[in-house]
């Protein structure tokens, strides 16, 4: 089994940037030139962060196998760092296009949840934290409709249909 590890990066056409040296490496998009340049800061930093520490902590500890772990820990970190730099250096390349769903779709999910868990509830008893939200996400108006909707259906009491005979969606 083989695994594609660098493929040209698509982009959708409405994008105008040039993408020649774009290229997707395990899932994200990078720019050639500057995945190179990253990799050149990663090692020289961390290599050099094992060389100093080496030489340092050899003059330090008695055991030169000691100082080679050490400075092996210390190199390490010297790769957190070079990660750090090149993500300082180096924006992300990834284009993020959000698609809205469908109204008609959104419409029929609040249908589905009322046919099955019967009301939703007032957003009068929700916390405004939850209002803001959902003006955030654009779904208040959506909920506040369904709301409107079911205060003004007709419910199983006026239908003359007994209201301890309709199913409660729980058992007794």
């Amino acid at each position: 089994m083989t695994q594609e590890l660098a493929r040209p990066a698509t982009t959708p056409a409405e994008v105008t940037r040039d993408t020649n040296n774009l290229y997707e490496v395990w899932g994200d998009t990078v720019d050639s030139r500057h995945l190179v340049l990253a990799i050149l800061v990663s090692s020289v930093v961390s290599l050099g962060t094992y060389a100093l520490a080496l030489w340092i902590l050899a003059g330090i500890l008695d055991s030169a196998q000691m100082a080679k772990a050490y400075a092996m820990l210390f190199g390490i970190l010297g790769c957190l760092a070079g990660g750090t730099i090149s993500a300082l250096l180096f924006k992300p390349k990834r284009d993020v296009i959000e698609h809205a769903a469908d109204p008609a779709f959104r419409e029929q999910v609040v249908n589905d949840l009322l046919k099955e868990y019967g009301s939703l509830g007032r957003l009068e008893e929700t916390s405004p934290e939850v209002i803001a939200e959902l003006r955030d996400l654009g779904l208040y108006e959506l909920f506040r409709d369904a709301e409107l909707r079911e205060q003004t259906a007709p419910s199983a009491a006026d239908d003359g249909v007994d209201a301890s005979l309709q199913p409660s969606g729980g058992r007794s």
